[in-house]
């Protein structure tokens, strides 16, 4: 598959890069070779075998969430040094 240079400005305006027209044309190249060899890919036999995300055998360490309670007398300290409050919680300005 043959990209056009068309192809190129417009994957690198959604990827917010400037290119010259150097640049155009080279990655054209690189970009076209890349979709050939994925084509190339496209047309091996996989049938009975089965999908991996990683082969390493690696699980997932992630621990529960536990909630736990503090001292009454240390969250009120918190509190008391939070420049906001709304209740018993800090108010934090919102995140964007």
């Amino acid at each position: 598959m043959k990209l056009s240079k068309k192809d190129v400005e417009h994957i690198a305006k959604l990827a917010r890069l400037d290119l010259s027209e150097e640049e155009k044309s080279k990655y054209s190249s690189q970009l076209t070779k890349i979709l050939d060899y994925i084509d190339q890919l496209q047309e091996v036999d996989v049938t009975g075998i089965e999908p991996t995300a990683q082969v390493t055998g690696l699980e997932n360490v992630m621990r529960e969430d536990t909630v736990e309670e503090w001292p009454k007398d240390e969250v009120e300290s918190a509190l008391a040094q939070a420049p906001s409050k709304e209740g018993k919680f800090i108010k934090v300005k919102r995140v964007l």
